[in-house]
């Protein structure tokens, strides 16, 4: 019983602070600017990546790197150049250009 004492206490407070709504009447100038308004076209812009546009080829490259690296087989140390190919579908290819013994 207090509860519900309590909840209603609580509802008819909020009824008498809340303000009621309005109902605004149409007016007739200001009618014809929103028609003449709403039967302009809408303009649609669309952003498109800006990378896309000044270079749309550069996913499409093959960018090679070269590099130098000490590798051990068996009881021998070689220095062996590899050329590594980085493909546009992200696929890396490597290939030995040279080995040399050291040590």
């Amino acid at each position: 019983m207090k509860k519900f004492l309590a909840l209603s206490l609580i509802l008819g407070s909020a009824v008498m602070f809340v303000p009621p709504a309005e109902a605004k009447t149409a007016d007739l100038n200001n009618s014809t600017m929103t028609i003449a308004a709403e039967s302009s076209p809408q303009r649609y812009t669309q952003r498109r990546n800006r990378r896309a546009r000044v270079r749309p080829n550069r996913r499409a490259r093959v960018r090679v790197v070269t590099r130098a690296r000490i590798v051990r087989i068996g009881y021998r140390r070689y220095r062996e150049v590899v050329q590594y190919r980085y493909l546009p579908n992200g696929r890396v290819t490597v290939r030995v250009l040279s080995r040399t013994r050291i040590r």
